[in-house]
């Protein structure tokens, strides 16, 4: 036993070296002296001739053969538009991708490795749910006290060291990740100006704080190579804060060997890791604010979890996908002293958070800030793979008509029909679960079947499901992560990747439809779950 004890330990110190020597060696020998100024010239040769694909992107092969020509080559001394476009705080988002994705994935670089890691991760954790859960083998599965926290730490530092290694090796979306670079140079530069006289931004003001600290954090000049990496560090400790917050959870209600089962699937789940290690984009920073707020609500903490919903607008439109769930807590409380105690908390929220951006502004900046931001993409998908996608309107313009209706009422009737079947579920619950799941029902459902959703907007569904998994302790609710887990990395996976999806027909036109299909039936398989739950006091642990 003592042997068996020592070889863990010896073991899981290895993999934290191993990992720590890993990360070392990418962050020295990062080659990135003349990456950022190469991606900016290819993209400004690229924009000028744009040609959609069957994503509705352009033809990204193009891209991914002059990054082959251009990666070789200097843009030492020379300024594209782009240049002074980061130099200046310069354009708009539509200005520069007119068309929404216009030529910025990623290289082709470890595309086929992530594809391969994906298909063996999902193929272990449904062997893992067959072998464990289904077959009931976890009460029996036990590891030893000892062992435990040693499993924790190895597992969170070495998810951490290796998302570093991968944040430097694979170099994103590099459209997005410019117009980050920009933000973040313009807040660092005079925060309190950075909306003033018509700012590229068009985030709210929370996520640009950030941006303030990686930019004086990047204008140290030994850090600046490392630029695009600092980009992606917020993301990935978002990703390992909410894998934090889903195992400490899960401590409280389940037993340990699944509560670090749940903290592995988070931290190991592609879909988490392409978005924010990978794509370098912010949905994990978002996510880890929105899952917060429904723990919070769920512990009947109400009035801090209302300054979290506010502080998820603050940062993304996105956010007022998941105030009803706010809302309903607060009908269901019928007290007039928590309304004002909420809406108190909100308003002061919202006023540190904006204020300090508000210089030499009118105090309608913001709401006109997010009415341009809501109008920016108006067509019935934007490479999401739902429901319209699957009827054939993915970039097409939102006031065409479906059956006589437009597109955008079509997506307004569905999100209000996603928000009643929301709140009627959230009614009929009795336990803390249901409001993990209510918000689980909305993001889905205005992602699958609302209009303007882009590929990325179904990320929070995974550690939705995965948090009310814990709190419903239904096993068909693990199922619904791996299956959201599924989509939301196929979506994202086929934009930024178009190169690898491209070389098969087959995949290229099929996958989108299939994929598209498969939300709709996890969908309808979550109504039928929640439904299931929502009137449940103290679900037995995985019921089936």
């Amino acid at each position: 036993m003592r042997l068996k004890s020592n070889l863990f330990r010896i073991g899981s110190i290895l993999l934290i070296v191993m990992s720590f020597v890993v990360c070392l060696y990418v962050l020295i020998n990062h080659n990135s002296g003349n990456t950022a100024s190469q991606s900016i010239k290819i993209q400004e040769q690229y924009s000028k001739n744009q040609l959609p694909n069957s994503f509705g992107h352009p033809d990204e092969q193009q891209f991914n053969n002059q990054w082959q020509t251009w990666s070789g080559g200097s843009t030492n001394g020379q300024n594209s538009n782009r240049d002074q476009y980061v130099t200046n705080g310069g354009a708009s988002r539509q200005q520069m991708q007119p068309m929404g994705r216009k030529g910025g994935n990623s290289s082709s670089s470890y595309g086929l490795q992530v594809l391969a890691y994906t298909i063996t991760f999902f193929l272990a954790i449904l062997a893992i749910y067959v072998l464990i859960i289904r077959k009931k083998l976890w009460a029996k599965f036990k590891i030893p006290e000892h062992n435990r926290k040693l499993l924790v730490i190895t597992l969170f530092v070495v998810g951490f060291l290796l998302r570093i290694a991968l944040g430097c090796l694979i170099q994103g979306y590099t459209s997005d990740l410019m117009l980050f670079k920009s933000w973040a140079s313009s807040a660092a530069n005079n925060l309190s100006q950075f909306y003033f006289g018509g700012s590229s931004s068009d985030y709210p003001p929370l996520y640009i704080y950030v941006l303030y600290m990686v930019g004086k954090i990047g204008s140290v000049q030994m850090l600046t190579p490392y630029f695009t990496l600092l980009l992606k560090i917020p993301s990935i400790a978002a990703d390992m804060g909410t894998a934090l917050l889903l195992y400490r959870l899960a401590r409280k209600y389940l037993s340990p060997e699944l509560s670090i089962a749940a903290a592995a699937f988070y931290i190991l789940n592609p879909a988490v890791f392409i978005n924010s290690t990978i794509w370098g984009q912010v949905d994990s920073f978002f996510t880890l604010i929105v899952v917060a707020g429904i723990v919070l609500l769920a512990e009947r903490k109400i009035v801090f979890s209302s300054m979290l919903f506010t502080a998820a607008v603050l940062m993304k439109p996105q956010g007022i996908i998941f105030l009803p769930v706010l809302f309903f807590e607060l009908v269901r409380r019928k007290s007039i002293k928590v309304f004002l105690k909420v809406l108190l908390a909100s308003m002061a929220t919202s006023l540190v958070i904006i204020l300090p951006c508000s210089s030499n502004l009118n105090f309608l900046w913001i709401v006109k800030l997010y009415m341009n931001t809501l109008g920016e993409y108006p067509y019935a998908s934007v490479n999401a793979f739902n429901f319209f996608y699957l009827v054939g309107a993915n970039y097409t313009k939102d006031a065409s008509t479906l059956l006589l209706v437009s597109y955008h009422t079509w997506g307004m009737v569905f999100i209000v029909l996603s928000t009643l079947i929301s709140w009627l579920m959230y009614a009929r619950g009795k336990g803390k679960g249901i409001a993990a799941v209510s918000a689980l029902i909305l993001i889905s459902g205005v992602f699958i079947f609302s209009a303007r959703m882009h590929e990325r907007y179904l990320f929070p569904a995974a550690a939705l499901a995965t948090l009310a998994s814990i709190y419903l302790r239904d096993r068909r609710l693990i199922l619904l992560a791996v299956g959201f887990s599924m989509t939301s990395f196929a979506n994202t996976f086929a934009i930024l990747y178009q190169n690898v999806t491209a070389g098969s027909q087959a995949i290229s036109a099929y996958l989108p439809n299939v994929i598209s299909a498969f939300n709709i039936l996890l969908f309808l398989c979550l109504i039928k779950v929640t439904y299931d739950n929502s009137s449940k006091n103290d679900p037995s642990l995985f019921v089936s």
